[in-house]
């Protein structure tokens, strides 16, 4: 059997398409937001974003009054449940209370 340049490029393509999200950068390309607030229309739930000095997750939440964007919360302040996946990154929200 003999392979040609194309099949080689379109096995490769394959196996780059199938390569898992986290490998395309923190939030697949997507900026991360710094600050309390994600960014509007962009910021995904479960993106990676940094508040107050700390690495954190976008999350629906109303504590910082982001006008309808997502929240970010600072890991600390998280609960997250490995069983559940959301985006393909554990499902959290912030604690309550906290």
């Amino acid at each position: 059997m003999q392979f040609t340049a194309a099949a080689l490029f379109l096995a490769f393509s394959a196996l780059a398409a199938a390569m898992p999200q986290a490998a395309k950068g923190a939030n697949a390309n997507r900026p991360v937001p710094t600050g309390g607030c994600c960014v509007p229309s962009t910021s995904l739930k479960q993106d990676v974003c940094n508040v107050n000095g700390q690495s954190g997750r976008c999350v629906p939440d109303n504590i910082n009054n982001c006008g309808g964007a997502l929240t970010c919360i600072e890991d600390s302040r998280l609960t997250c449940d490995a069983k559940t996946l959301e985006r393909g990154r554990p499902l959290c929200r912030r604690t309550p209370g906290a």
